[in-house]
């Protein structure tokens, strides 16, 4: 397809800033996020069945931090670098699903995540994602849609338009020249808005730093900058990845597991008052072996864990039917087996925040996840 001058000067604006975290506005007061633990989080880590007598055994030295976590019941300890999740556990807006897996079944990274994004039974068998799926589902009314990342993750790809932005390595343009580009552009309504909305955006995001030690902290705080306001985000995506420890996972996950803390607390810090109206979904695309390996990691697994989070959650609660992790239980010999699905989590939970009918968000979000969704995940 060829472009006109006119035609690349939109495209120029729209994309002037690049991504990592991805957005989608809705005229409703409850807001939604995302976040994806890209590379297969070790769910047996982060809420540790330290209750199953088979535990200790697969995970040696792996397993020495987490007996200081919070003890959320006779069975799982949260780990100790997720001290704000502990807090609002203790809140009642924290609840924690374990042994739950997509329809996905194999072990690779891009086809799980595939599956987990775009809510279908099998890898590629649906070419838009379910956060796209979900907008025209929402009240109607302003659909802004923007994706904070290299590229629009697949979960909010689909027929709702998407723009992109993310934060430049390259030095800030002077200030003259976004306001000669400013008066270039005053002529022409089209080119006029999609500029000011790119200059509002990098405004809102001006001085943070997505990398680093605080890279959590700062991620939680853009976040909340972007959908704070009548204008702001109603439905968001975070990426965050490096939860792949084939190696050295004790420190690694640590580190990992601090990040995802701090992003957390700076998100509910930063939204205030709407904290009250959100929910925060994390899930990955699936879990890690029972057993470690011979270099202080995890292999690539099956069922893992996904979290709820915000005001909404019916919290203060681990939902599992919890299958045990002697040898006889695990999944092929290796992987905690899942005994619920992902998808019904997921789906239940955002029907339920949405006041969306749970027979018309499992047919339309999650096609691939057997039709039922699990209830009284959200207060309503």
């Amino acid at each position: 397809m060829k472009l006109d001058r006119r035609q690349l000067l939109a495209v120029g604006a729209a994309s002037l800033f690049a991504p990592r975290i991805a957005f989608a506005a809705a005229s409703t007061p409850k807001r939604l996020v995302f976040v994806i633990q890209r590379g297969a989080a070790d769910g047996l880590a982060t809420l540790a069945p330290l209750g199953d007598p088979a535990y200790s055994g697969l995970r040696g030295d792996l397993a020495a931090d987490l007996v200081s976590g919070l003890k959320l019941d006779g069975m799982f300890t949260l780990h100790p670098a997720l001290k704000q999740l502990g807090t609002l556990y203790g809140a009642k807006q924290a609840l924690f699903a374990h042994a739950v897996a997509s329809p996905y079944r194999d072990r690779s990274h891009f086809d799980g995540q595939n599956v987990l994004e775009t809510g279908g039974a099998q890898p590629y068998d649906r070419k838009d994602g379910w956060m796209n799926r979900l907008l025209p589902l929402l009240p109607a009314g302003q659909a802004r849609a923007l994706a904070v990342s290299a590229t629009i993750p697949a979960a909010l790809r689909g027929d709702a338009p998407v723009a992109s932005y993310a934060p430049s390595n390259l030095p800030d343009a002077p200030a003259d020249l976004l306001q000669r580009v400013s008066m270039l552009y005053s002529g022409d309504a089209e080119l006029h808005r999609l500029w000011e909305e790119a200059l509002q955006t990098r405004a809102m995001a001006a001085g943070t730093d997505l990398g680093g030690a605080r890279g959590g902290e700062a991620a939680g705080k853009l976040v909340a900058a972007l959908m704070n306001g009548p204008q702001g985000a109603r439905v968001v995506m975070v990426e965050t990845t490096g939860w792949d420890t084939h190696a050295g996972q004790r420190a690694r996950l640590t580190a990992q597991l601090s990040g995802l803390d701090a992003l957390i607390a700076a998100l509910k810090t930063g939204l205030g008052a709407a904290w009250d109206e959100t929910l925060v979904v994390v899930a990955t695309e699936f879990g890690r072996t029972a057993a470690v390996n011979g270099t202080g990691g995890t292999d690539h697994g099956t069922g893992s864990m996904a979290m709820l989070l915000g005001g909404t959650v019916a919290g203060g609660r681990v939902v599992a039917d919890w299958p045990g992790l002697a040898p006889a239980q695990l999944y092929e010999g290796r992987d905690l087996k899942p005994t619920a699905s992902l998808d019904a989590v997921l789906g239940g939970a955002v029907a339920a925040h949405f006041g969306i009918d749970p027979a018309l968000a499992a047919a339309r979000l999650f096609p691939g996840g057997g039709g039922r969704l699990v209830g009284g995940l959200v207060r309503t």
